[in-house]
């Protein structure tokens, strides 16, 4: 099947500005966060989500990443911000995902599990037939944090995580320039997914970290597909 680029998705962004310069540097996806249950600084409102999602080219996914569990008040989220993908960062039930799916068929919808968790591999088993995809993040105990915290987990279970699933999982955690190239060809993800990575002193994106980190992601060749 040949060699691929690694797909990369730039997540937490919260201005428009930092979504069309990662869209300009070859991102293939933007996640915007909305529906907080867990700490983080980088939600937003659901206006200037959907504001965003709908700058973005036809070739750049927008991605909806939410905390929330109730299938009702997710439903409208996804109504109010218009996204081409869902990343339920939730334990949600699958009894949920289903209404979810039933409801928004052409949406795509990605799981979150966590690596160096006990149950991730039952996490991927439990969702595999209702979920398009999967991400597998670091959480921060210490903090309350299920994502944007910074911190890698071990890959090994990542490429583990990989190897069970028949659909796309990007890898996520602490992901910069300086390590993306070794998590890649240790997990060969389908994608990668980085939010604090590329920040500035600001707490907004970089463009020198974006860039720096598109490029060495996608001249990262993943091998097999």
């Amino acid at each position: 099947m040949g060699d691929r680029a690694v797909r990369v998705k730039i997540c937490g962004v919260r201005r428009l500005e930092d979504a069309e310069l990662a869209a300009e540097l070859g991102a293939d996806a933007i996640g915007v966060l909305v529906g907080q249950r867990h700490p983080s600084g980088d939600f937003i409102d659901a206006d200037l989500a959907r504001e965003i999602v709908e700058a973005l080219p036809d070739s750049v996914c927008g991605v909806l990443v939410s905390h929330l569990e109730d299938p009702g008040a997710l439903l409208e989220l996804i109504d109010q911000v218009q996204p081409r993908a869902l990343q339920i960062h939730s334990p949600m039930a699958i009894s949920a995902v289903q209404q979810i799916r039933q409801a928004c068929p052409d949406l795509l919808l990605h799981k979150a599990v966590h690596g160096s968790n006990g149950n991730a591999m039952e996490t991927l088993q439990a969702y595999e037939d209702l979920v398009d995809g999967f991400v597998c993040d670091s959480c921060n105990p210490a903090t309350g944090q299920v994502g944007g915290t910074g911190l890698t987990h071990d890959w090994s279970d990542s490429a583990q995580l990989v190897k069970a699933t028949s659909h796309p999982l990007w890898l996520a955690g602490g992901l910069t320039a300086g390590n993306v190239s070794k998590a890649i060809a240790r997990v060969q993800p389908f994608g990668v997914d980085v939010n604090s990575g590329v920040k500035g002193a600001d707490g907004f994106k970089d463009r020198e970290r974006l860039q720096a980190f598109l490029q060495t992601a996608k001249t990262a060749k993943l091998q097999n597909w």
